[in-house]
């Protein structure tokens, strides 16, 4: 039943076996190690005893769960090229095209008002559309819509008949309005001809305004960072306690740039999130064992893997909550005030995202590790850890400038 639909087409996907042979033979390939992982990494969590053991499940996971994606993705265009099809339905005012299998699939709707141009197009044979061979399209905006496959000319003159009669109205030709192209994100708003030519002989990079060091979301970084420093200099906090903290800290830097993916991406961070989890997820797991084996363990217990009691671990994270909370905290609110306020998210690709953490994270964690040889050298952690962490400090307000804000003309820099 059609239901107030005027008009349902379905087109089924052109097939090519050839092509089919040869992903089936790379999927295989793919699906082979992913399930040998997977099998190694189940039996890793059913009997983890102490911390190496936790490493390498984790570790296993996140390898599965970075690998997983290119056999997941092979399977569903394997699924696609045998099974898919493409839904046309027809309503008053608008149009329906979904993609997808029978029973499961995503649905395009379109308002046949701002529908142009539909017609019938013959790709030339080794275009990005020959697959569907004759098919329909239509312009939207500033895009195209292509739908169908296999059309002869009889066909889709009466499917552009059908869809123009089932929409109650009749497609345009022409360009787009202006309102038409303007995009879902309202564009950046460009410098004036005269500003233009003073930026270019500035060399000036037109980008946001860096926020100050007196900015709220810098004095809360720069107080997160101290109370390590209080942490030391009264508490009695030992040099393993700031490091695991400190990798704590790019745990939740990688929670936060998950966040920022998942908004930048869209449906497309179904993909992108879990190969993230999966290469941060190994490296964190992996940087940890490093951390705990040097600085809370000694290096005397490099070659011993049934070492570090879980009951030791949990304890020593549970001793660092009020720092870890500062951090989560100072994280966040830069992550509201910055990337969602200041729509820092309108400027960046998921490319650009998914690597982001790991400059700050790797020259971080440098400082720290050859600071916490030096304290171990000269015995005395206080003044090191202090010297340090305001080194940190300062890399931190660096890089939170840097991430944040714009860089500077050509004769700031020289007077700088």
């Amino acid at each position: 039943p059609l239901g107030h639909a005027q008009l349902r087409e379905v087109f089924p996907f052109r097939r090519s076996w050839v092509a089919i042979a040869v992903l089936v033979v790379f999927d295989a390939a793919f699906l082979i190690p992913a399930v040998t992982t997977f099998r190694q990494a189940w039996e890793a969590w059913s009997r983890f005893e102490s911390l190496f053991d936790l490493v390498a499940a984790v570790f296993l996971t996140a390898w599965l769960t970075g690998w997983s994606i290119a056999p997941l993705l092979m399977t569903g265009i394997l699924l696609m090229m045998l099974f898919g099809r493409e839904v046309l339905t027809v309503r008053p005012g608008r149009v329906e095209i979904g993609i997808g299998l029978p029973l499961l699939g995503l649905t395009g709707v379109y308002d046949a008002a701002k529908m142009r141009n539909l017609r019938r197009i013959e790709p030339p044979p080794k275009s990005g559309t020959s697959w569907r061979g004759a098919h329909l399209a239509f312009d939207y905006g500033a895009n195209t819509t292509e739908f169908g496959s296999s059309i002869d000319t009889a066909r889709a003159s009466s499917l552009i008949r059908g869809i123009q009669a089932g929409t109650r109205t009749a497609i345009r030709s022409g360009e787009a309005t202006s309102a038409e192209l303007a995009g879902e994100w309202e564009p950046v708003p460009l410098p004036s001809e005269a500003t233009k030519h003073a930026a270019a002989e500035e060399e000036v990079t037109w980008v946001n305004e860096p926020p100050s060091l007196t900015s709220l979301s810098a004095l809360l970084l720069i107080a997160a960072n101290l109370v390590p420093v209080a942490g030391a200099a009264f508490l009695g906090w030992e040099l393993s306690d700031v490091m695991v903290l400190y990798w704590a800290e790019s745990a939740i830097i990688g929670f936060y740039n998950l966040c920022k993916i998942i908004l930048i991406g869209r449906w497309f961070a179904l993909l992108a999130g879990p190969f993230f989890l999966g290469h941060f997820g190994g490296f964190m797991a992996v940087h940890f064992l490093f951390v705990y084996t040097l600085f809370v363990q000694g290096p005397g217990t490099l070659g011993n893997q049934t070492g570090g009691n879980l009951g030791d671990v949990w304890a020593l994270f549970g001793d660092l909550w009020p720092a870890l909370l500062a951090l989560f905290l100072s994280h966040g609110y830069s992550f509201v005030t910055n990337f969602l306020g200041r729509q820092e998210y309108k400027r960046r690709t998921v490319n650009h995202q998914m690597g982001e953490p790991y400059g700050r994270i790797v020259f971080m964690h440098l400082v720290l590790i050859f600071g916490g040889f030096l304290v171990m050298l000269l015995g005395s952690p206080v003044p090191v850890l202090i010297a340090v962490i305001g080194l940190k400090i300062g890399f931190d307000l660096r890089a939170h400038i840097r991430q944040h804000g714009g860089k500077k003309t050509a004769s700031e820099t020289r007077s700088s």
